[in-house]
């Protein structure tokens, strides 16, 4: 940790988004005494968890001139890790027991989820910090401080100075498309998983699903309950994989990657197989892009590496005035919102300081050799995987947080190994019970919960 040797000071932020990061931001924010004003597009909090019918005109997302639909949640979706582990640390995601509307699932739905964060922004206050329908549309730096032009839902514009911006605006709205030989010619449709919502379109066809990881497996399943089949393109596997599930109605097969695409409508994989396909879904993940963000070519974003970013939150010229919160891919998702959103405050107060712009560039230039010299891909910059653990103990040290618990991460672990192994049932059969327990007796030697339950969620094993 970086003691600051200077007063602590308040200084005036825009956060930029109302999701879970930027509900975390915002608390950090005035903890530590700042003044702050959230910027959201949305009606209400909860980001990428409030669920919209609607979807695009361009069931892809290429268009750069369609009119954005934020939600990518989907009708079905509900959380792929146990709610004990996903809560922020002072909060905990504990079932609303006497709320019969609630959901008490262990892996409950997406609108679970959105209740949990109108939750904790209406215990804290937050919404009080929100100017709701209001979008940035351009930050820029200007001497020394942060120029944020807005409109509001009457497309009236305004520009505010503030000392620092925070970046909460997400990941989830750019579709990132797997590019698939003759795909040009093929004459089927093709959507991302971005705009897809209910099975129900999908009705009597052959679907091939590309990705089988979290949403991939998810839509999957979903599609086939009305599909005639399922064929799913999972570049984990083996060239040779070909295998028919059982579960859930005995109409999917998964296969290794796409080879090509035909004119006559076929989908040939690797594996030789080939099907006639009357629709591709893209399960294939997002690009991030800030529209609204000048930096005078400062900043750029390279085959999704968003550089130069000083541990995935600080660009080293412009820090600390300029942040960004959840950009990492990892488990734990909000806790790590909560760590950095400390880091930044305490930053942004002098309580703490962050190396020399020169310093925080070497430090970025050395994890970009590691990342080429293990063969990780650039676009992979920003998912941790198995270092998840030391980034978040490095962000805690740094800023003098709690270390995560290890229970979180053993759940996490578990749960993504039941993921794997048991797609069709993991959120609903589990054997991490002592982690329940553990769980729910720290929320309650921290006094985050009133009494200790005398029953836990219970596995349908």
């Amino acid at each position: 940790m970086a003691p600051a040797q200077n007063l602590v000071s308040s200084k005036h932020v825009a956060v930029i988004g109302a999701g879970a990061s930027g509900l975390i931001v915002a608390r950090e924010l005035h903890r530590e005494g700042h003044t702050v004003v959230v910027f959201e597009r949305e009606k209400q909090v909860g980001g990428l968890w409030i669920y919209s019918p609607k979807s695009e005109s361009d069931p892809l997302g290429l268009d750069p001139t369609r009119p954005i639909v934020h939600s990518s949640v989907y009708g079905s979706l509900r959380t792929n890790l146990p709610r004990e582990c996903m809560g922020f640390r002072d909060f905990p995601f504990v079932p609303c027991v006497d709320d019969f509307s609630r959901d008490s699932r262990r892996y409950p739905s997406h609108r679970e989820v959105l209740a949990y964060l109108q939750d904790f922004a209406r215990e804290f206050k937050i919404e009080e910090m929100v100017r709701f329908e209001t979008e940035v549309v351009r930050v820029e730096p200007v001497d020394g401080k942060w120029r944020v032009r807005s409109k509001n839902s009457d497309d009236l514009s305004e520009y505010e100075i503030f000392d620092a911006v925070v970046v909460c605006s997400g990941h989830y709205t750019e579709p990132y498309v797997a590019h698939i030989p003759g795909i040009k010619s093929w004459p089927g449709k093709q959507i991302h998983s971005h705009n897809y919502r209910v099975p129900g379109p999908f009705k009597n066809e052959v679907v091939v699903v590309i990705g089988n990881f979290a949403s991939g497996a998810d839509i999957s399943r979903d599609v086939a309950k009305v599909a005639k089949e399922v064929h799913v393109a999972s570049r984990g596997s083996e060239a040779s994989t070909y295998e028919k599930l059982s579960v859930p109605t005995n109409n999917l097969w998964i296969h290794s990657e796409i080879e090509t695409a035909c004119d006559d409508g076929s989908i040939v994989f690797k594996n030789g197989k080939a099907v006639r396909a009357d629709t591709v879904v893209y399960c294939t993940g997002y690009k991030y892009k800030f529209p609204f963000l000048e930096t005078n070519g400062y900043m750029s974003i390279d085959d999704n590496r968003v550089e130069p970013l000083y541990k995935h939150v600080f660009p080293p010229a412009l820090a600390p005035g300029l942040s960004f919160v959840g950009l990492p891919g990892m488990g734990i998702q909000f806790v790590m919102f909560e760590i950095q959103s400390k880091w930044v405050a305490a930053v942004l107060s002098g309580r703490v300081t962050l190396p020399a712009p020169e310093k925080m560039m070497e430090d970025l230039i050395a994890s970009y050799a590691m990342l080429e010299a293990l063969g990780i891909p650039k676009r992979y910059t920003h998912k941790l995987g198995k270092i998840q653990s030391n980034y978040l103990e490095w962000v805690a040290e740094e800023c003098g947080c709690q270390p995560v618990e290890p229970w979180r991460t053993q759940q996490v672990d578990r749960g993504y190994g039941r993921l794997v192994s048991n797609p069709e049932n993991y959120r609903d059969e589990w054997d991490d019970d002592n982690l329940i327990k553990e769980a729910y007796e720290d929320f309650a030697s921290k006094k985050l919960i009133s009494f200790l339950p005398s029953y836990f969620p219970k596995s349908g094993r």
